[in-house]
């Protein structure tokens, strides 16, 4: 799979990034073992690299490791749900409060124009509008210009937004249902409150709605009666 001989370093580092990439698109299930001795077949490569980058993803949650039995996907309980969304609502609402002093009138533009691109997508393009819904958030949680924030809700976005919508399969392949007008409507107040300065706004309306995110996805994740 490598042509190019890489250092051990490099070699490191494409091995967890073919990993990530496989378990962030769903190739890899949750709670699938991943061995250490296939994937190194699969990738053609020693099995140490691989050992590394199944620390490095186990550091990063998105892995964990049994005891004498070895590596799996992690899966998520609606209780993890809860709690991951409890923990992003704050701090992007915090981020948000931030944000509101210090966004530019160019990052405000950009915000309306990918709302606004957002809203024109149909429902089979799920996977480009999470891709720009990311992109949203992340230009948010940036304009905070807070670093400790900055790193924590990127590392977050790297991870568990994506796999907490692929982790289940009724949030896969498509839309939240009852999300498409609500999702438009909040991202509209958020960029209101950030373009009058108004911090403490920002961040009720950040954490509303990424609530609201979860509450839909809890619903859709409830057994039918």
């Amino acid at each position: 799979m490598f042509t190019d001989p890489p250092s051990h370093r490099q070699l490191r580092k494409l091995v967890a990034d073919q990993l990530r990439a496989a378990i962030l698109e769903g190739r890899f299930q949750p709670g699938e073992w991943l061995r250490q001795e296939k994937l190194a077949q699969e990738l053609n490569v020693s099995q140490m690299p691989v050992r590394e980058a199944l620390k490095e993803l186990a550091a990063e949650g998105l892995i964990e490791h049994v005891p004498y039995r070895g590596a799996r996907v992690v899966s998520f309980s609606a209780e993890d749900v809860i709690d991951l969304y409890e923990h992003r609502a704050f701090l992007e609402g915090r981020a948000a409060f931030f944000a509101a002093a210090h966004i530019t009138p160019k990052e405000i533009a950009q915000l309306k124009h990918m709302a606004s691109d957002m809203a024109a997508f149909p429902p089979e393009q799920i996977g480009e509008y999470r891709k720009l819904n990311r992109l949203f958030h992340t230009l948010i949680f940036c304009a905070s210009r807070r670093d400790y924030l900055i790193r924590t809700l990127s590392h977050m976005w790297e991870t568990f937004p994506t796999m907490l919508t692929s982790n289940f399969a009724a949030s896969a392949q498509q839309p939240l249902p009852g999300r498409d007008l609500q999702d438009q409507s909040e991202h509209q107040a958020i960029i209101a409150a950030l373009e009058a300065r108004d911090g403490q706004r920002a961040e009720q309306a950040m954490r509303d709605h990424i609530l609201s995110a979860a509450k839909h996805l809890l619903q859709l994740l409830q057994p039918s009666p």
